[in-house]
């Protein structure tokens, strides 16, 4: 067997990372997901928010689930590509039909469209992001080199998330005569569609393709028993770790205050901030320089710190700068709309808040299989499909939880349907800047409060690796000497 500590090529990296553009265009759609079945067709916030509140008790279900299915699978193609290539159909298809719905029904008709195409297209993230990610865990054993493997792995998924965004803005939502916000525009939407759901059928396919070579490399898990009750054992022996219930709280905490941000922000920078279309191309395009500098500071952050400060600091300088001008707006110390020095101080901020916010989910996923490890070291059984479930349900939670939470907030402060600027209130835009600025931040420090609970150190890596390493020589001695003829 392949000796799991050396360097993974990077051609598999690279093929690996492609799988995370999946997540770049649900990304990329998302900002307009709320506003358009809002804004545009007329269901009202509440409504919208149930459907993300269903689709959230879906994947608490699924999640887990295909995890464990997907840990104990055995197939001539691995335990993980099946899954990822029976996502496709409905991954792709629910993406099309979300942004797709027939003309001119009734509001009744959008919430159960809404809520049908949602849940398919989660189901169908589920069976792939799950395996995929198990996948990344499982390509190295090496407490550094699996921080590289994610870090271009997240990079790719930021930097295309990024991309794609202003892809949406400026190709499918120009301004337009009567719509000088393009997202309000009904006729644009199921070209973005078509275009969005092509596109992450084709980088799945590279991605399944280009990692296939590393199927045979991955854990044998032969002597794993497939049963029920080892499954719910797992589960039980997981949340018993105490570093796997601090990175799976604060990751579920930090990206729900994510998701209130993508579902109300969009509705602060249009309504609070007075942005067109083409601002908020620009607002996408200043995150971008962290993204190029993640890699390499994860790398620097978790050798000079340990993986959970580095968690933790840069996460609390991040979301002070995004936070700030929105909490400066209630506070009447923000540039008015108006002002030349408006612009420049908003994506200021934005900008030095995400130059090294994207360090963190490079790390998050590197504590993740760490936890992995762990959890080998104390049951014999590897369960990266299980431990990484979490990670998903998170990322789907930044869309669902928060978009929940966004729903119900939009209701509360009375935000009208239809929108234009003379029907808003001070009331109602400071209820969108308190939710993406103080609430933002009593979240994200909830979240680090979690993180705190974190223990796995590198020194106790090694160490567990040692130990996994004469246990896995150990089984392999005694399969060949039982598979040996007498």
């Amino acid at each position: 067997m392949t000796e799991r500590t050396e360097r993974v090529p990077l051609k598999t990296k690279i093929a690996f990372s492609t799988g995370a553009l999946d997540e770049a265009v649900m990304g990329a759609a998302a900002v307009a997901t709320m506003l358009y079945y809002n804004q545009v067709l007329g269901v009202s916030a509440y409504l919208a928010g149930i459907v993300f509140l269903v689709a959230s008790i879906v994947d608490a279900v699924s999640d887990p689930l295909v995890g464990s299915l997907s840990d104990n699978f055995r197939s001539r193609w691995g335990r993980r590509h099946p899954f990822m290539l029976a996502a496709m159909l409905p991954l792709c298809l629910g993406f099309y039909l979300l942004y797709a719905p027939p003309e001119d029904m009734s509001e009744t008709f959008y919430f159960w469209w809404f809520m049908g195409a949602l849940v398919l297209m989660r189901l169908g993230k589920t069976f792939y992001v799950i395996p995929h990610d198990a996948l990344g865990a499982e390509l190295s054993d090496d407490y550094h080199e699996r921080t590289s493997i994610f870090g271009l792995n997240s990079v790719v998924g930021m930097i295309g998330g990024a991309a794609l965004s202003v892809v949406v803005l400026v190709g499918f939502f120009p301004e337009t005569e009567g719509y000088e916000n393009g997202l309000l525009n009904p006729d644009r939407y199921p070209a973005m569609a078509f275009a969005g759901a092509a596109f992450m059928c084709v980088m799945l396919l590279i991605c399944i393709g280009g990692t296939r070579d590393q199927i045979a490399r991955l854990h044998k898990v032969d002597h794993q028993r497939v049963k029920l009750l080892d499954n719910l054992g797992d589960l039980a022996a997981l949340f018993r770790s105490r570093s796997y219930i601090s990175v799976c709280a604060a990751w579920l905490v930090m990206l729900v205050s994510g998701g209130i941000l993508g579902v109300v922000g969009t509705y602060a920078f249009v309504y609070g901030f007075d942005l067109t279309t083409d601002e908020l191309a620009i607002r996408q395009l200043v995150v971008l320089p962290g993204m190029f500098i993640a890699l390499p500071l994860a790398a620097w952050f978790t050798k000079k710190l340990d993986k959970k400060s580095t968690v933790i600091y840069t996460c609390i300088v991040c979301a002070t700068l995004v936070g700030l001008p929105h909490t400066l707006k209630i506070a009447g110390l923000f540039p008015s709309n108006d002002s030349i020095w408006m612009l420049p101080s908003l994506f200021g901020c934005l900008f030095l808040g995400f130059l090294i916010l994207p360090v963190v989910p490079i790390v998050i996923d590197s504590q993740l299989a760490d936890v992995a490890d762990e959890h080998e070291y104390r049951t014999g059984r590897r369960s990266e499909g299980v431990v990484f479930s979490i990670r998903t349900f998170a990322l789907k939670a930044t869309a669902g939880i928060g978009g929940l939470i966004g729903g119900f907030g939009l209701e509360f402060i009375g935000f009208p349907e239809n929108a234009t600027k003379e029907m808003l209130t001070t009331e109602m835009l400071n209820g969108l800047f308190f939710m993406c600025g103080p609430l933002y931040w009593m979240i994200v420090a909830a979240g680090m409060l979690f993180m705190g609970m974190y223990s796995i150190t590198e020194k106790q890596h090694d160490a567990m690796m040692t130990e996994l390493k004469a246990r896995r020589g150990a089984d392999n001695r005694a399969a060949s000497k039982q598979a040996r003829p007498t």
